[in-house]
């Protein structure tokens, strides 16, 4: 069986964050860099998981769709290479865009088409940032995927701060729902 192929499977599973952990051995072998986020703390208010678990949490929520979850799986794999620290405090200052970067090698070198990979690392890089209009009218599809990553990365914050969150994402559903219903 071929890495994507591995890939493919373990994230299409029922459990993905179970099948994760039961493969973990695997992946770190074929992602290695996965090894960073593992134990990795965020120190900041508004996450109480560290990084690796944040990420099966995130997986755990997700809807069976390959992009979406491939998208969380590495989303914020940059994060151990681009925080700072202040007052015992991290802030993750563009993890979006080192996290896509680290996608981008990671999928070059498992053989993932120029399309798969293009369209991944916008989803990574995209992650945090938020929807708009535009968006919705101009990338219907890619929105919808952008929303359900943007959903589960939300849901597995701190649950004490997920009010503004929670707003956003029913705002953002009701601009895709109008958009679909046109």
């Amino acid at each position: 069986m071929n890495n994507i192929q591995f890939l493919y499977d373990v994230l299409m599973s029922d459990d993905p964050q179970r099948e994760v952990e039961e493969n973990l051995s695997k992946l770190l072998t074929i992602i290695p860099e996965l090894r960073w986020e593992i134990g990795f703390e965020h120190r900041h208010p508004h996450h109480h998981l560290d990084v690796w678990n944040h990420t099966l949490y995130a997986l755990s929520l997700s809807e069976k769709d390959f992009d979406v979850r491939f998208a969380l799986l590495l989303h914020d794999i940059g994060k151990p290479f681009s925080y700072t620290e202040q007052d015992g405090i991290r802030h993750f200052y563009n993890h979006h865009e080192v996290s896509a970067k680290m996608a981008k090698v990671i999928m070059q070198r498992l053989g993932f088409d120029e399309y798969a990979t293009k369209k991944l690392t916008y989803l990574i890089a995209n992650h945090d940032i938020p929807i708009s209009l535009k968006d919705i009218d101009n990338y219907p599809h890619l929105t919808q995927k952008r929303y359900e990553i943007q959903r589960c990365d939300a849901l597995a914050h701190h649950p004490d701060k997920l009010v503004k969150r929670k707003k956003y994402l029913e705002e953002i559903k009701e601009k895709i729902k109008a958009k679909n219903d046109k």
